[in-house]
C-alpha cells in the first residue's frame, strides 16, 4: 500500500493557478447591526482588502463595490440550490439578475454554488453538479464563462484519513457526486473549494495536535509530522489538509485542480470549554496565516504553488447560533472596531497597520504657520477629524501651539484613511515619521490603541482653497466618535490585490 502511494505522488502533476495567490475575507451577516453596504465597502477599501467573499448576492453590496476593483465572490445560498439545480432558466436568471446586472462594474470574479452541500445539505447533493453546470451555462451565454469561475465549498470532513496527508481519500459515498463535480472543475479550469479548520482539527484531537502545529507557529525539524509514505515534512495543520484535498484528488486521477481554501480563521473568545479560543491565538493564527500564504511557500506537495485563501471573517457575528465561539470568528465588531491588531511584519507589503512597522503623520519642523493652520481647519472640516482631544481641558490640549495640534490632526487622519499614499501631506506641510508623538495621556492613532478608519463617507481631498476659521473649529465643528467609526488599521493586504 505504502508503495502504491508513493507511486500515485510521483505521478501527481504539478498545479499551477491562474493568478497570483491572495488573502481575501469572508464577510457574514448575521448581525444585530449589520452595518450598510457602503460602510462596509469604505472599511475594505481603508483596509486595502482586495478579495471578498459573500454569502449571498446582495443587491446593495454588489452596488456599493461597483467600482472599486475589489475583487468579489458571490454566492449561491443553499435554500436556493434546489431550483437553480433543477432548472436551466431559474439559473440563467439568477446569472442575469446577480451577475449580468453588476459584471463588470462590480468586479465579480467567482461564483460560490451553494455552501458544505454534502454535509450541511445532503438532500440537495444530487442537484450541485447540475446546478454548476446550469451556471456556467448562463455564464457562456453571457459571454462571461472565461472571466467568472464556479465551484462550490466544500467542509473538509469529506475528506478521511486526511494524515498523513499521501493516505486521504474522499467518503466513497460522495464519489457520484465528487467524481462528476471534479471533471466540471477541470474541464472550466475552476477550483476545488474547501473550508479548513485547524481549530476545530486541534479541539477534537483531544491535545493529540499540539497548539503550535495548528498555530502555523515556526517549529523545529524534529517537531514537524513526517508523512510516511512522501518523507514530506508538514509543520502546520493548514498545510496537511490542504495537501489531503490534493491527494483525495489524485486518488481519484484529478491531478491538476487547483486547491481554494474558502474558509479558515480561530475564534477570538469562546465558552469556558474552549479555553484556546482567545485573542493571542486568533491573532497569531490569522498573522501567521496571511504571512504564509504570501510568501508563496506553497505547501509540502506543491512547495512554491500558494493557496489562494479567505480568512473567516470580517465581522463578529453576534447573533450566529451556537456556542460562544461562533460569534467571535470576525476581524471586527459590528462598529468596525478592530478585536486585535494583526502582527504582520515580513509578509511584504501589507495593510494598514502591522504593529511592527508603526509610522505616523506629523508637522513638518519650520513649516509655515498660516499653511499648518489652514490644513488644521480643513482636518477638523472637511477632513472630519474629530477634533475634540484639542480643546481646551482635554487630553491634547497641551501643549497650546498650531505645531501640536496640526500634527494630532495630521496622525489622525493619516490612520483614518488607511495610511494611504497621499494621505500625509496637507499640501507639503506634513511629513511621515516612525517617531511616535503620544504624550501623557495623548495618545495618537498608530500606538498600538484601536487605530481609527472613516466609515460613513469618502473624505474629500484637501484643496489650497480649503479653510475654515478657528472660531468653527471650536465652537461648531467638535466631531463626535458618531461622525465616524473608528477602527484599528491592523491592515488589510496589499496582496489582497
Amino acid at each position: 500500500m505504502a508503495l502504491l502511494l508513493l507511486l500515485l505522488v510521483l505521478t501527481v502533476s504539478a498545479v499551477s493557478a491562474d493568478e497570483d495567490a491572495f488573502v481575501g475575507v469572508n464577510i457574514g451577516t448575521d448581525l444585530s447591526d449589520m452595518p450598510h453596504p457602503t460602510q462596509v465597502v469604505a472599511l475594505l477599501k481603508a483596509q486595502q482588502i482586495r478579495h471578498v467573499r459573500l454569502y449571498n448576492a446582495d443587491r446593495g453590496m454588489l452596488l456599493a463595490l461597483a467600482n472599486t476593483g475589489i475583487k468579489v465572490a458571490i454566492s449561491i445560498p443553499n435554500e436556493q440550490l434546489l431550483g437553480i439545480g433543477q432548472s436551466n432558466s431559474t439559473a440563467a436568471n439568477w446569472v442575469s439578475q446577480n451577475v449580468v446586472a453588476h459584471y463588470p462594474a462590480t468586479n465579480i470574479t467567482t461564483i460560490c454554488v451553494g455552501s458544505e452541500v454534502l454535509t450541511a445539505l445532503p438532500n440537495a447533493a444530487r442537484v450541485l453538479v447540475s446546478a454548476l453546470k446550469f451556471i456556467q451555462s448562463a455564464l457562456v451565454a453571457s459571454n462571461l464563462d472565461k472571466q467568472i469561475k464556479v465551484s462550490t465549498p466544500l467542509a473538509s470532513s469529506i475528506i478521511l484519513d486526511s494524515f498523513p496527508p499521501s493516505q486521504a481519500f474522499f467518503n466513497h459515498s460522495w464519489n457520484p457526486v465528487l467524481i462528476p463535480m471534479l471533471n466540471f472543475l477541470q474541464s472550466t479550469g475552476s477550483y476545488f473549494m474547501i473550508n479548513v479548520y485547524p481549530y476545530f482539527d486541534y479541539m477534537q484531537s483531544n491535545g493529540v495536535i499540539p497548539l503550535d502545529y495548528t498555530l502555523l507557529k515556526p517549529l523545529p525539524s524534529n517537531k514537524e509530522a513526517v508523512d510516511a509514505n512522501t518523507l514530506l515534512h508538514y509543520s502546520n495543520v493548514f498545510d496537511a489538509m490542504v495537501d489531503a484535498a490534493y491527494f483525495a484528488m489524485a486518488y481519484l486521477n484529478f491531478t491538476n485542480i487547483p486547491v481554494m481554501v474558502t474558509e479558515t480563521g480561530w475564534p477570538s473568545k469562546g465558552d469556558s470549554n474552549e479555553p484556546d479560543a482567545t485573542l493571542d491565538n486568533a491573532n497569531t493564527y490569522n498573522s501567521n496565516l496571511i504571512k504564509h500564504v504570501l510568501n508563496n511557500t506553497g505547501t509540502p506537495r506543491h512547495p512554491g504553488i500558494s493557496v489562494s485563501t479567505y480568512i473567516y471573517e470580517l465581522y463578529n457575528e453576534d447573533t450566529k447560533p451556537g456556542p460562544v465561539s461562533e460569534k467571535n470568528w470576525g476581524l471586527f465588531d459590528a462598529n468596525g472596531v478592530p478585536v486585535y491588531i494583526l502582527h504582520l511584519t515580513g509578509s511584504g507589503s501589507v495593510l494598514a497597520n502591522d504593529t511592527a512597522n508603526q509610522t505616523f503623520c506629523t508637522a513638518k519642523d519650520g513649516a509655515d504657520a498660516k499653511m499648518l493652520q489652514a490644513a488644521l481647519d480643513w482636518a477638523c472640516g472637511p477632513g472630519k477629524v474629530d477634533c475634540s482631544p484639542l480643546l481646551q481641558g482635554q487630553a491634547c490640549y497641551e501643549p497650546d501651539n498650531i505645531f501640536a495640534h496640526a500634527t494630532y490632526a495630521f496622525n489622525t487622519y493619516y490612520h483614518q484613511m488607511g495610511r494611504t499614499p497621499g494621505s500625509c501631506d496637507f499640501n507639503g506641510v506634513a511629513t511621515i515619521t516612525t517617531t511616535n508623538p503620544s504624550h501623557g495621556s495623548c495618545i495618537y492613532l498608530g500606538s498600538g490603541d484601536k487605530n481609527g478608519t472613516l466609515l460613513n463617507s469618502t473624505i474629500p481631498a484637501m484643496d489650497s482653497k480649503s479653510s475654515y476659521s478657528p472660531a468653527k473649529f471650536v465652537y461648531g465643528n467638535v466631531f463626535s466618535a458618531a461622525a465616524y467609526i473608528v477602527v484599528g488599521v491592523i491592515g488589510w493586504i496589499a496582496v489582497l490585490l
